[in-house]
């Protein structure tokens, strides 16, 4: 793909993983567009960001809209905003069960849908989902986050095909534990639970995350779709 200044959409990229992206690919020469329901302090002038749900779909087409007057394409997308939250299945609020399966599946769908119809008309693209090894790791607890990950992944092999005519893959990546504002107030002897039964007894580092994203993107990587990578050694 001819093109200097690559646009890359990231969701949730006020903190944490999609923070660390946003700048990293910010510092590669990237044009970045980020979003998130906080107010983002990168001053970048090749970054721009909205404030919005992901799971809002007037304002997540506003933003698509807003993306094409500006920029007329999209190239990339990683889809990161998360929300997680555990609990035994008898405790667990539906009102919160309800806001990870808005983030976690809606919003993946949202951005997907939107970016796609961009890409679709520069025949390239490539999306990249951010999901987790909670999915094959099944801990007591994680019950409705890991099943909406699990989701993304079924997702993700989907679309995959869906797309695969125009150009565009879909990939996912699952980190284990990052030590980020995102598990926060979940006993550490869960991570260490999770972190004993990975191959590497370590945490996740952002740039573990960064080097698979940065593999799928290649333009070598046009023959790789429909595929996960969970981190750590599952």
């Amino acid at each position: 793909m001819a093109k200097k200044n690559k646009i890359v959409v990231i969701t949730g990229t006020s903190r944490g993983i999609g923070n660390y992206l946003a700048n990293y690919y910010l510092e590669k020469g990237y044009k970045v567009i980020g979003c998130s329901k906080k107010k983002s302090e990168i001053l970048d002038k090749d970054y721009r960001h909205f404030c919005l749900d992901v799971a809002d779909e007037k304002n997540v087409k506003s933003m698509f809209l807003e993306i094409f007057k500006e920029f007329k394409s999209v190239d990339i997308l990683i889809n990161n905003a998360g929300f997680a939250s555990t609990n035994h299945l008898l405790l667990f609020p539906a009102k919160t069960a309800e806001q990870i399966i808005n983030t976690n599946i809606l919003g993946t769908f949202l951005f997907c849908r939107e970016a796609s119809k961009l890409m679709i008309k520069a025949k390239w693209g490539r999306i990249v989902n951010i999901v987790s090894v909670d999915t094959p790791l099944k801990l007591e607890g994680t019950a409705v986050y890991a099943a909406s990950k699990a989701a993304v992944v079924n997702f993700t092999e989907i679309i995959a095909k869906e797309l695969a005519s125009y150009n565009i893959t879909v990939n996912s990546v699952g980190p284990s534990p990052v030590k980020t504002d995102l598990i926060k107030g979940i006993a550490e002897e869960k991570f260490t639970e999770m972190i004993n039964r990975q191959a590497f007894k370590r945490y996740c580092e952002f740039r573990d995350i960064s080097n698979v994203v940065d593999f799928y993107l290649l333009n070598e990587s046009d023959f790789i779709t429909g595929q996960n990578i969970y981190l750590g050694g599952i």
